[in-house]
């Protein structure tokens, strides 16, 4: 069973960096350790100081890396989809090439790049497989896109799919405009079980982590406190926050004081705002980190004792607890702010809104028979109350 370990943060805080680090740190443990990146950028071979291809490539001891190549499963599963969507637009007078382009969805390539941690992880051939993740923004919306389908899948697909089978041998009656076939629709069931296995797999607590990298910058820190808000939100776990590139304490130049001092209050904020998650912290390099024996000095410096394989901090971000007659419902929302929180009710499910992204929360029949009660945001859980009578959608 392979641990996997997700790097992110803004870009330009070092990420990629610190999950090479990592990885040869893990490497020189004795684990078969596999880093490869979802990043677009692929500056995963710059920080390595090696050219990368679409297959797993040994860098070091128990290391090997890999820059995934999307093109293969960009054609088994999304071809068909592609394929139709093409038709359609050629239909509506868009010129061929425009219309190859634009039947492409922004991000897809991301998309497969992370199924790919699937097989990787599956494969039996690693004990920890490592990812340098896109920066923030992308990566949040990466890891909603299953929770998104999943609402899309289990309600409009099924009637989308019966609705064009009926109406099928009569549309070319009425109009020349293409009609899915039933190639389509199965590559859209491909499509979404292979998000849905990311999902599964990315969000089992003992398998899979996320690691925030941090600089000690004000909106480096506050896009980090976001991001794991909407974490915590979709399911997935944060076991450590790296505060990168911290003055040495050796730097006394009256010049660097003001810096200092920044670095020192914007630590402090993390330490506290984190809490209890551990917070690690790596020094401002004197030189750039490329290369086998720099990041490995660098992973050696930043987890010193620790294990960086193990699950650094365990949290649930959400469970169902007694209380008196009722039950309550606590999901982990940290930094979440009580004005972009939104809450309703439909049937079973428990629809949760912070900022601009939103979850469907499927019910347990213990909960899906019971009316709503108070809801409250305390010590970074959302914290929602289900009395003892039944109560219908709301």
């Amino acid at each position: 069973m392979s641990r996997i370990l997700l790097f992110t943060g803004k870009g330009g805080v070092g990420k990629t960096t610190v999950a090479a680090a990592t990885a040869l740190r893990c490497g020189a443990a004795g684990l078969r350790t596999l880093v490869l990146s979802t990043d677009p950028a692929h500056s995963l071979a710059d920080a390595l100081g090696t050219g990368l291809d679409s297959a797993p490539l040994a860098v070091a001891h128990q290391v090997w890396a890999q820059q995934l190549d999307t093109t293969e499963r960009f054609e088994e599963v999304w071809g068909e989809i592609q394929g139709y969507l093409t038709q359609v637009m050629d239909w509506a007078g868009v010129d061929g090439i425009e219309a190859e382009e634009l039947a492409i969805i922004p991000g897809l390539d991301e998309i497969f790049a992370l199924s790919g941690i699937v097989e990787s992880a599956s494969s039996g051939a690693w004990d920890v497989v490592i990812v340098d993740c896109a920066p923030t923004a992308e990566t949040i919306r990466l890891l909603s896109l299953p929770e998104v389908l999943r609402w899309y899948m289990e309600r409009v697909f099924p009637v989308s799919r019966k609705v064009t089978r009926v109406l099928r041998p009569f549309a070319g009656r009425v109009t020349s405009m293409p009609m899915p076939g039933e190639a389509v629709f199965s590559s859209t069931v491909a499509f979404y079980e292979r998000l849905g296995c990311v999902r599964q797999l990315l969000t089992d607590g003992e398998r899979a982590s996320v690691r925030l990298v941090v600089n000690p910058e004000r909106l480096v820190v506050a896009e980090a406190r976001r991001t794991a808000t909407y974490l915590s939100l979709y399911g997935y776990r944060v076991d450590a926050v790296i505060a990168n590139r911290l003055l040495p304490d050796e730097v006394a130049d009256p010049w660097f004081k003001a810096w200092k001092e920044s670095h020192a209050e914007h630590l402090a904020a993390v330490n506290e705002g984190f809490a209890p998650i551990p917070v690690l912290r790596a020094q401002l390099a004197s030189s750039e980190l490329i290369g086998n024996d720099a990041l490995l000095s660098f992973g050696d410096d930043l987890y010193g004792d620790l294990d960086p394989a193990a699950v650094l901090h365990r949290d649930e971000p959400l469970r169902v607890e007694g209380r008196g007659d009722g039950y309550v419902l606590r999901m982990a929302l940290p930094f979440a702010d009580r004005d972009e929180l939104e809450l309703g009710r439909n049937g079973p499910e428990l629809l949760v809104r912070v900022g601009p992204y939103r979850r469907s929360v499927l019910l347990p029949d213990t909960l899906a028979r019971r009316a709503v009660g108070a809801a409250t945001l305390r010590d970074g859980h959302l914290e929602v109350e289900f009395g003892t009578t039944a109560g219908g959608a709301r």
